[in-house]
């Protein structure tokens, strides 16, 4: 079978794989139309890295495999990138960072090999926001650069997980992995039309779904986790599969589900994402999900108790820890912030060395996150939800700030408040309580751009979660892709 080059680039992960194991789309055919794409996109500055021979080499020896071999493998041939914080052996790891630029670790993060093993080509390292803390991923470091939403260069594709979302949104690859501490596989998945997986954490140990030890540019052992993103809520599922040994998803159908829909995670919105936010939840009434308002009122006055005394206080010692562990370039947080180049980053980092927040550590550790996570288990049991929903993100994609790395923006109209701050009300709190949260694609609003709904739900039913997400998808559809 001939395969045109739009045929390829409109191919799911899911569809990929099965046209590779069955030989009917040769891997090393697939990976070079993939190499081809990133490099005609490469203002997109979706990609610090290109794995060009590596990717063919790669694609060469899954096509040599025998028929029986190559159908064997769940993710056989499929590209992957792989966000520039992950550890991936042969292949820089810089974080987004000068001091960094061109480290290359000895070994695979656990999840990456997992993939690896599985078949999947990594294509290259997706670029980020500077060392994840933000999510904008207006990267001014020289090596990374801006990222570009692919709908409009001129916007952000939020972060800090900007490059896995813009390179999987823009056709350059159908899947791959990002990192979320406060929402940086969700909020760029709805800024960019795809979908975003943030795993289970819970208190760490059993309860953290991805074990990937000083295998990540860190920020918070409490808080951070590698997290596949993908065009398809599906494809998240194959790729969760798969690094975690599950099977099938459960079956899950829309009638009868009792969905929760947090009030003060619903208020505040630009009309254009509570549009779509609601045309959406009418086509879930329809089809038989059962909508329930929830107050929760305390939920953001908890929330803004925890995340940030934990970050930025464990950022020091983790970041210290893992440029050790990893023979890194620079032994210390001190050197590492010397060079960073976003002037939004430096900030943050001056507050982390200067330890500006270390009073409110235990208390946010061990009074107000346990008070956190037991006012959200209670509602999910109190309401009987199968989940919470709610838009991702309060607004679109909003104007890129190539001078500051970031800045403030404003709700239609309303005063200017933090760009960080804006993006993350909704997606924080399911970090810091440790909760699993889905982003997947609403619609577009009516300028073009796309709108996201997340769903969180209790710890531990990822894979439930994943299939209602499917469920969901398959009734409110993907979003067309950008005109590039």
């Amino acid at each position: 079978m001939t395969w045109t080059v739009d045929e390829q680039l409109a191919l799911s992960a899911t569809d990929a794989v099965a046209a590779i194991q069955s030989g009917r789309l040769k891997a090393t055919d697939y990976v070079a139309t993939l190499l081809a794409r990133a490099a005609a996109l490469g203002t997109l500055n979706a990609l610090t890295v290109i794995d060009l021979d590596g990717a063919l080499a790669a694609g060469r020896r899954i096509d040599a495999l025998p028929a029986s071999a190559r159908a064997q493998l769940p993710l056989a041939g499929l590209p992957i990138v792989v966000k520039d914080n992950i550890n991936t052996a042969g292949l820089q790891t810089s974080a987004g960072t000068p001091a960094l630029e061109g480290f290359v670790p000895g070994t695979n993060a656990r999840s990456v090999q997992r993939l690896i093993d599985a078949g999947a080509i990594i294509l290259g390292k997706a670029n980020m926001h500077e060392l994840a803390f933000g999510i904008t991923s207006t990267n001014l470091a020289t090596h990374a650069r801006p990222v570009r939403n692919p709908y409009d260069p001129t916007l952000i594709p939020g972060g800090s997980s900007g490059g896995t979302a813009v390179a999987i949104a823009a056709r350059i690859a159908p899947a791959g992995l990002g990192t979320d501490t406060g929402g940086s596989t969700r909020i760029p998945a709805a800024l960019t039309g795809t979908a975003g997986f943030r795993p289970s954490v819970g208190n760490g140990g059993a309860e953290r779904r991805y074990n990937d030890p000083d295998a990540v540019v860190p920020i918070s052992h409490t808080r951070d986790t590698v997290g596949p993103m993908a065009r398809t809520v599906a494809d998240i599922a194959l790729l969760d599969g798969v690094i975690t040994g599950e099977g099938a998803l459960p079956t899950v159908a829309l009638n009868g589900l009792r969905i929760g829909l947090p009030a003060p995670l619903w208020e505040g919105l630009a009309q254009q994402v509570e549009d779509v936010a609601r045309a959406a939840l009418k086509r879930l009434e329809a089809a038989g999900v059962v909508l329930v308002p929830v107050a929760m009122s305390e939920l953001n006055d908890l929330n803004g108790m925890v995340g940030g005394p934990i970050a930025i206080h464990e950022a020091r010692d983790d970041v210290n820890a893992w440029l050790v562990a990893n023979q890194a370039p620079v032994q210390t947080v001190s050197e590492l912030a010397a060079r960073i180049a976003s002037p939004d980053v430096r900030a943050i980092y001056d507050a982390v060395i200067a330890g500006s927040l270390d009073a409110h550590y235990e208390a946010a550790l061990n009074h107000w996150r346990p008070l956190l996570q037991a006012y959200i288990a209670a509602t999910f049991a109190d309401e009987r939800l199968d989940a919470l929903l709610f838009p991702t993100t309060r607004l679109t994609a909003v104007p890129m700030d190539e001078i500051n790395g970031s800045s403030t923006v404003s709700i239609d109209g309303a005063p200017p408040i933090d760009t960080m701050e804006a993006f993350l009300r909704n997606t924080d709190p399911a970090s810091t309580s440790g909760i699993p949260g889905l982003s997947l694609p609403a619609g577009m609003s009516a300028h073009g751009l796309p709108v996201g709904l997340e769903l969180d739900g209790p710890l531990g039913s990822d894979r439930r979660l994943l299939a209602i997400g499917v469920a969901f998808e398959q009734l409110l559809g993907t979003l067309p892709p950008p005109v590039l």
